[in-house]
């Protein structure tokens, strides 16, 4: 697996490097998002480890050039906690939060649960799956809604898929978090509240499908 570490902090790259190595990862630098930019336009990675604040090019603004050719899963890292900050990267497909200073050892972790997801989800067998307007292509990881294709973030097609396959479960708060981000949850559950906002969103007249279980969680419905 390749990872890019992108920060414009020498010390900063250098240990990240010093763990993904360790744990037996190829791992690539840039200093800052125009770098990053560009090494994502000349090559391909499994997933990108990148810092907020930047010289040249932040980090939100390089993930939204680099999301017009590719989905590859983003772990930010950041100082600043802000609700508007978080929101802003879930809408550009960001996959998870890791706050300055961190945990090396955290941070592997969270990285080996993302890949280990991604991998595992292309090795779904073939299923269409049609809900009304809606249709769910697991193989395709495609979405159509009244026939025309609708455009999710990585995570949001994570959420939805996960709710399609165990659509009519009432799915727990708990559930949902551990299954679709794969680790145990150290931040607070609005992250999965803004997700399912998000999703709600982008699926337009389809958002009714997912249902609110007042002090349980939420139910993906069938009919």
């Amino acid at each position: 697996m390749h990872i890019l570490v992108v920060d414009d902090e020498t010390n900063i790259r250098g240990l990240i490097r010093k763990y993904a190595v360790f744990e037996g990862y190829q791992v690539s630098e840039a200093g800052n998002g125009m770098e990053a930019v560009q090494l994502c336009r000349d090559g391909r990675f499994d997933l990108i480890v990148m810092d907020v604040m930047m010289p040249e090019l932040d980090g939100f603004s390089a993930l939204r050039e680099i999301r017009k050719g590719s989905d590859v899963p983003v772990v930010m890292l950041t100082a600043r906690g802000e609700e508007y900050d978080r929101l802003r990267g879930f809408e550009l497909g960001v996959d998870d939060y890791v706050v300055k200073p961190f945990s090396p050892r955290e941070l592997m972790m969270r990285i080996a649960a993302i890949l280990k997801r991604v991998s595992g989800a292309t090795a779904d067998t073939p299923e269409i799956v049609t809900l009304g307007d809606m249709t769910v292509d697991f193989t395709a990881r495609r979405v159509s809604i009244g026939g025309k294709d609708t455009q999710l973030t990585p995570k949001e097609y994570e959420l939805l898929f996960y709710m399609v396959r165990n659509r009519g479960i009432a799915l727990t708060r708990e559930r949902l978090i551990s299954e679709v981000w794969g680790y145990d949850f150290y931040g607070d559950d609005r992250t999965l509240d803004t997700h399912i906002k998000l999703l709600r969103k982008s699926l337009g007249p389809c958002a009714e499908r997912i249902t609110t279980l007042r002090g349980v969680g939420y139910r993906f419905e069938k009919d």
